[in-house]
């Protein structure tokens, strides 16, 4: 990422002014101006995030509602599920799932969350695909759901191990909720609909606020000391410890939810067999990974030494010789535990744990080693 050198180019979020205030480096994301980090710098940020609480700004991510012509969120889940291989008629009210846009080979179009807001849905979608899922629901579900873009909302995250004591001192509700509820919350005078998720591993809750109280919000968190904020290079680095995909890196539509290991987003009663079984984009070539296995797969590789191996990075079986077998998608330095971490695919013959293999690092080959995913251990509240 460089500084852009026309900001009037870019979108704004309706946190921009606080940003630049806060002494943020803005850099261009997805068509936005986005924080990259803030004067105390990433290895700074990612460690506070763990030790206490971050703030970050995701308004760039899209929010879209979905709502049947009945005004039931059954109609609208078995609507969307046309789209998704995921379970959307069993979420209950006041609860979010993970899910994936699939294509008509299997791969994936985007990675998405869906809320059940008890007569709609609530879609939360990666900003650089929030425009094309937009036309793919509005063609792909006409007629059975009214697909309505929130564009005057901003969305912020708090994440850490002091979340829960942060947002419970503006909302004491926010302490009963668990990993992945979603409820209304009047937080700093702002009717906000807060999910306890996020993108780090830490416990954590994601706030969707009016655009116009945004900046009040994220003023009355920053009051609290142990809240920071956090830019994009921190919330990258985070997340790969915590094993998350980002869209465009470790997913695209040339892989399917089975190679990127998401087989857990896809439920019994979605595959063969089940009640609901198949009825999405690529449901033939999904269910046969699904039954036979797929011949690749997403794997978290620990390279040796202190070289961070990064995204585009070739694999190799061998020290010397030989065809690449697989690439890095993401890769960096794990602060958390001082040593680099990346993912990437290979041949399922080669993604068992404890292979070794070698990345080309500018004309070198370094051993990588396969790892277990996540690097970090989630701290979710589920309980």
């Amino acid at each position: 990422m460089t500084e852009p050198s026309d900001t009037a180019a870019l979108a704004l979020t309706p946190l921009d002014a606080l940003h630049r205030r806060l002494g943020a480096k803005m850099v261009p994301f997805a068509g936005y101006a986005m924080p990259l980090q803030y004067p105390a710098g990433i290895l700074q940020e990612h460690q506070h995030t763990r030790a206490a609480a971050g703030l970050f700004d995701v308004s760039h991510m899209g929010q879209i509602v979905l709502r049947a012509p009945s005004g039931r969120a059954e109609d609208a889940a078995l609507a969307l599920e046309t789209l998704v291989p995921a379970d959307i008629v069993s979420l209950p009210p006041g609860r979010q799932r993970y899910a994936v846009f699939t294509d008509e080979a299997g791969g994936i179009l985007d990675d998405l969350m869906v809320s059940n807001q008890g007569d709609h849905l609530v879609l939360v979608v990666n900003a650089a695909r929030k425009a094309a899922d937009l036309v793919h629901l509005r063609d792909r579900l006409a007629g059975r759901c009214a697909v309505e873009p929130l564009a005057d909302r901003a969305l912020v995250a708090v994440q850490g191990p002091r979340a829960e004591a942060v947002l419970g001192a503006l909302a004491p509700e926010a302490a009963a909720m668990r990993f992945m509820d979603v409820r209304p919350l009047t937080l700093a005078g702002a009717a906000c609909l807060v999910s306890r998720s996020g993108y780090t591993g830490e416990d954590g809750y994601e706030i969707s606020v009016p655009a116009d109280r945004a900046v009040a919000l994220c003023e009355a968190l920053l009051a609290d000391p142990t809240v920071q904020p956090v830019g994009l290079g921190a919330r990258d680095s985070l997340r790969l410890e915590a094993g998350l995909c980002l869209y465009g890196s470790d997913l695209d539509p040339a892989t399917t939810p089975v190679e990127a290991a998401l087989e857990w987003s896809i439920p019994k009663v979605r595959r063969t067999g089940g009640a609901r079984a198949g009825g999405f984009p690529g449901a033939e070539v999904i269910l046969r990974q699904l039954a036979d296995g797929a011949a690749r797969r997403r794997v978290g590789l620990a390279p040796e030494g202190r070289a961070p191996v990064r995204a585009g990075a070739a694999l190799f079986g061998a020290a010397d010789g030989g065809a690449p077998v697989g690439t890095v998608t993401s890769g960096g330095f794990g602060p958390s535990i001082g040593a680099p971490v990346a993912m990437g695919y290979v041949p399922v013959a080669l993604a068992t744990v404890g292979t070794i293999l070698h990345a080309d690092v500018r004309g070198r080959r370094l051993p990588v080693r396969v790892a277990a995913l996540p690097f970090v251990p989630p701290r979710y509240k589920r309980s």
